[in-house]
Parts: C-alpha cells; structure tokens; sequence
C-alpha cells in the first residue's frame, strides 16, 4: 500500500499487515525530520487509521536504521517555508487527543525534539538499542511545545523529566528503559520486529474492549482522583460501545468453549 489518495505520498509510506498498519516516515536524507508537508501526509494516514474498521493497530517508525526521526526540520523552518502544523499536531499525531486506536512507536534511531514528542504520543515506544532520547529545543532557543513537555513529566517520575527538560542531554535506549518511557528494548535492526510482537499480543484482545480501557485510563489521568471518575467509567463513550458490542458476547462464549475468540470489532 503505497498511498491513501490519487496523489502518491512523498514523505511517508504504509504498508497494511492485516489489522495492522506499519506507518513509516521517509525522509531519510535529513534524518526523518518533519516537516508542513510531512505532518500533513501523516495526518492523512492516522485519519484515515482511526476511520478504517479493519485497522486496529499502527505501528509508526522511521526509514532506515539511523532516525526514528530527528524533530523538527529546522533547515526548512530557516529558509522561510510555513511551519504550522496541523490541527492532529506535529507529525499529525502529538494533539490527536480523541483517538481510540492503539500506536506503537518503533524507534529505529535518533528521537529528537519533535521526534521524541510523537514517540511519548504514542501508547506504547519500542526501542533499538541505539536509539537515543532528547529534548535539545532550549539549546536553539526553541520549547517542545509538540507535547513533549507536557507528556514526559506524566510518563516518568519529574525529577528524571526535570533532569532531561533542563539539560537537553541525550538519554540511552536503556536508560529510558529504566526511567520507564521505553517498554522494550530490542537489538538494532530488530525494533519493527518487536513493535510488530507487540501488535501481535494487542490483536489478542477484542478491539472494542481495548479502545474502552484507553478511554478509561485516559480520563483517569484527567481525573483528580480514582473517586471522582469511578462510577462514571461506565458511561463514557467507549466503555457504552463495549457493552454493546457482539465482542462482549463472543469473549465469555470463547473462553467457555475453550477457543479462541473471533472478534469483530463491534
């Protein structure tokens, strides 16, 4: 699958694996760097996976082994060309806020800036062993205002988020292991291998529960307490869609028949 429309895209690409989309961001001669023209493109394709009954998971990487991807494209930026983003964010990913499908980052490399700020966008961040974390916007008089700033100090303790804010310093696959961001961490050349290992488990699940358990866990956060959001988990959206759904009949049924279960999304 090379495109979503008439048009050819020019800076990433999609390749469909059944239920799962592998998102790949193709500029490899600046190191994945994004661009106007880029986010646009990928907001296209994330419209078009949350629109797509027959998606359920993505999983969003960079070309080649060097860079996830290295942020924002400052050359760009410099020679003058617009860089507003679009309404989903940079990347078209970083303020896609009502999404309810899961995205696994596979980073292949760099993750800087921007970069590192739509790998926290997304669910879950796999990690080759020489990929490398930061947020370096203040050393060129710049802020992560992508979310970085804002996601990070949520995912890891704040001293440990204060620490690279601060500093801008480059953090380690396996250090962001420890600190928590990173979920796996795979050998080089291996990270798409093991995102699509995890897709694979995720696919395990009805995609109708897991879209209500990120519904559930995404208004927990909100929430300013476990009280305050308890007894409204049933009537969120989500959750209403669940208890609807032919999933929630065929899993009991499954599990007493001793088979897997066919889910169907509805």
């Amino acid at each position: 699958m090379n495109g979503l429309s008439e048009q050819p895209m020019q800076h990433c690409s999609v390749e469909v694996r059944g239920r799962i989309w592998i998102v790949t961001i193709r500029r490899p001669e600046v190191r994945n760097a994004i661009h106007r023209p880029a986010s646009l493109e990928l907001e296209a394709v994330f419209n078009r996976f949350e629109t797509d009954p027959q998606a359920w998971v993505a999983v969003l990487t960079g070309e080649g082994d060097q860079a996830f991807c290295a942020g924002n494209d400052l050359k760009y930026q410099a020679e003058g060309h617009d860089t507003t983003m679009p309404p989903t964010g940079f990347g078209g990913i970083t303020a896609r806020f009502a999404r309810e499908k899961p995205i696994i980052a596979a980073v292949n490399g760099l993750a800087m800036g921007g970069g590192f700020e739509i790998a926290l966008a997304c669910d879950l961040m796999i990690a080759a062993e020489h990929a490398v974390f930061a947020l370096p916007e203040p050393r060129v008089g710049l802020a992560a205002v992508a979310g970085g700033l804002l996601r990070l100090p949520r995912q890891i303790p704040l001293k440990q988020a204060m620490g690279m804010i601060l500093t801008g310093r480059r953090v380690s696959a396996a250090e962001g292991l420890a600190m928590g961001f990173v979920n796996e961490v795979a050998q080089t050349g291996k990270a798409l291998e093991a995102a699509l290992r995890w897709a694979d488990m995720i696919l395990e699940g009805s995609p109708v529960a897991l879209r209500a358990a990120k519904e559930i866990v995404e208004r927990g956060l909100e929430a300013p307490s476990v009280e305050a959001i308890y007894h409204q988990q049933r009537s969120l959206p989500a959750v209403t869609a669940l208890y609807n759904s032919a999933d929630r009949v065929e899993g009991p049924k499954a599990f007493a028949q001793k088979r897997k279960p066919v889910w169907t999304g509805s």
